[in-house]
C-alpha cells in the first residue's frame, strides 16, 4: 500500500514549483508530470510499476476493497457496532463522472436538513470545476447550496428535487454526494445524516407532522 502523503507530497511539490497554490492552476504538461510522479511513488512503495493494462487496474482496485475489509479500523468498526465479522463486504465498479471539466462542472455535499438547527432547508457547499475531495480538503473556499439556485438554476432544481425524493424514500434526513459533469447532474451517495441532539428532536417532530414517520418512529429516530 502507498503512503497517501506521497501522493500530497508530489502535488505540493509540483505546485511550489509552479508558484500556485491551487491544484486547477496546474496546467496540462504540469499533470503530465505529476502522473510520472505518481508512478514513481508506487514503485518506490511497491517494489513494481503501476500497472498499465485497464484490467489489472480495476481488478487491483477491487481486491483493494475486499482486502479493506480485513484492516484493524474495520475490525474495530465491526466490534464496535456489532457487525459480524463473517457478513463480508461488496465492490460496485461504475462509470466515474468528473466535476473538474470546466466552469459547468463542479462537485459538492448536500443535506435535506439542517443538520445543526433541524430546519427544513437545504444545507450544504459545492465547488464548480472540482473533483472529490475537493469540497472537504479547504483548499478553495465552497458556494452554499443556495448560491445555486442563481450559478445553476436547473440543475439547483434537480438536485432538491432528488434530496426529497431520498428523503421520502428513507423517511430520514439524508447526507448526499453529487457532482456536475458539463451540466449534468449525477447523484453519487446517500446515506442517514449525522445531526446535533437538537436537530435530531426537531426533525423528529418536524417528520412526525408531515406523516414520514410514526410517533413511534420519531422516538426511536
Amino acid at each position: 500500500q502507498v503512503p497517501h502523503h506521497k501522493f500530497e507530497s508530489a502535488i505540493s511539490k509540483i505546485k511550489s514549483k509552479r508558484g500556485v497554490t491551487q491544484d486547477t492552476d496546474l496546467t496540462t504538461d504540469d499533470l503530465k508530470q505529476l502522473v510520472k510522479d505518481f508512478k514513481q511513488a508506487v514503485k518506490e512503495s511497491s517494489g513494481h510499476d503501476f500497472p498499465q493494462d485497464p484490467w489489472d487496474q480495476l481488478w487491483t482496485a477491487i481486491n483493494a476493497v475486499f482486502a479493506s475489509w480485513d484492516n484493524e479500523r474495520a475490525i474495530a468498526y465491526r466490534v464496535m457496532n456489532g457487525i459480524p465479522h463473517s457478513m463480508g463486504t461488496a465492490v460496485n465498479v461504475q462509470e466515474m463522472v468528473y466535476g473538474n471539466m470546466g466552469e459547468s462542472s463542479g462537485t459538492g455535499v448536500g443535506f435535506t436538513r439542517n443538520p445543526a438547527t433541524g430546519a427544513k432547508e437545504f444545507y450544504g457547499e459545492y465547488l464548480t470545476n472540482a473533483q472529490g475531495e475537493d469540497v472537504v480538503a479547504g483548499l478553495r473556499t465552497p458556494e452554499k447550496i443556495i448560491a445555486m439556485k442563481t450559478h445553476w438554476p436547473e440543475i439547483y432544481k434537480q438536485l432538491t428535487d432528488c434530496f426529497v425524493t431520498l428523503e421520502n424514500h428513507y423517511k430520514e434526513m439524508q447526507d448526499c454526494e453529487f457532482t456536475v459533469e458539463k451540466g449534468k447532474l449525477f447523484m453519487l451517495q446517500t446515506r442517514k445524516g449525522k445531526r446535533t441532539a437538537k436537530a435530531a428532536v426537531n426533525i423528529a417532530v418536524d417528520m412526525y407532522n408531515e406523516g414520514l414517520m410514526t410517533k413511534e418512529e420519531a422516538i426511536l429516530s
